[in-house]
């Protein structure tokens, strides 16, 4: 994990699906008011689970800190909206 000025960034990589869900969890819930983007690094070709269980995970209100979900800057970064800057 790492913190860089309201983003909390942090890497599933060699994560089994189950272990990356319940790590996106705990930073959620964890998450000070500070943060407002958890940016989760789940890698491209074998992070696509990652990325569906994660969308599952926290869509249509499920988590109610997360705002929304939307994808990073690429294919294997998803990153979780706590607050709008």
């Amino acid at each position: 994990m790492q913190l860089t000025s309201g983003i909390i960034e942090v890497d599933l990589h060699g994560l089994r699906v189950e272990e990356a869900v319940k790590r996106a969890n705990d930073e959620v819930n964890k998450a000070s008011g500070s943060v407002y983007i958890i940016r989760l690094i789940h890698g491209y070709h074998g992070g696509t689970r990652i990325r569906e269980a994660i969308e599952d995970e926290f869509s249509c209100g499920r988590v109610p800190k997360v705002k929304k979900i939307r994808p990073g800057s690429n294919p294997g970064i998803t990153e979780l909206i706590l607050r709008e800057i």
